[in-house]
């Protein structure tokens, strides 16, 4: 793992076109390495707490319940990453803080090959609901 190739994630995820392109390539690179996992420390975050629930929302119905959220920062990197569940489907997000655009990807049914991605960013004057997740 090389925890430099965050800047290419960073590229992909702000220019690339083939989401699970872009989701396979941080899988393939972070994710599933323990290094990696190692290296972050858990976080909150108002804004990524929101477009969770704001995208698990219309993908799901707008109770769709999240589960078992993760979310870890690298501090160094200005990114944040963590897995979660939501209605039984298994999911991770990812984002970088420093340019403002993040990407969910989400399994479309429970135990389903098939997955959902949305592509995300932050206007710069967003105000954020607290208590977007309901830790329960």
């Amino acid at each position: 793992m090389e925890i430099d190739r965050l800047k290419e994630l960073r590229r992909k995820l702000v220019t690339g076109k083939n989401f699970s392109e872009i989701w396979e390539f941080y899988m393939d690179n972070f994710a599933d390495h323990e290094a990696f996992t190692d290296l972050g420390e858990r976080a909150e975050n108002e804004f990524i707490d929101a477009v969770l629930k704001t995208l698990c929302g219309q993908l799901f119905g707008p109770k769709a319940r999240i589960d078992d959220f993760l979310l870890i920062s690298i501090a160094d990197y200005d990114f944040f990453h963590g897995p979660f569940m939501v209605e039984g489907r298994i999911g991770g997000i990812i984002y970088f803080e420093d340019v403002n655009f993040g990407m969910m990807a989400v399994s479309e049914s429970p135990g389903s090959d098939m997955v959902k991605y949305s592509r995300f960013s932050m206007p710069m004057k967003l105000k954020v609901d607290k208590g977007a997740i309901d830790e329960n």
